[in-house]
């Protein structure tokens, strides 16, 4: 879930591909729940480059308590040059002053 959620984030931005895991971690803090129960997922494009794209996802059961949580790098130099890419309006790069412009997106 972390390697699909951190993939659509970076489509979310306008990207037909979304590159290559170069990186992933998973941490599991608390059971998630039984089969069938909600699991709600958040995910942000921490840094979004020319080379490299950064995500974090957690996960939270019913009570909204975080149970998991992940890291996903992407490399992502190819991605920028599909023709499929919607990518009019991308800035590459989100520069710290404007941490309000983090791409988030949330999922059930």
């Amino acid at each position: 879930m972390v390697d699909t959620s951190g993939s659509l984030a970076l489509a979310s931005r306008g990207l037909y591909s979304t590159g290559v895991s170069t990186d992933l971690s998973v941490t599991y803090l608390n059971a998630g729940g039984k089969i069938g129960d909600l699991v709600k997922g958040e995910v942000i494009c921490d840094k979004f480059g020319k080379t490299l794209a950064y995500t974090s996802v957690k996960f939270m059961n019913k009570n909204n308590e975080i149970v998991a949580r992940g890291s996903h790098t992407k490399f992502v130099a190819l991605a920028w040059k599909d023709e499929r890419n919607i990518t009019e309006d991308l800035k590459p790069e989100v520069s710290e002053s404007k941490a309000s412009e983090v791409t988030r997106t949330s999922f059930k």
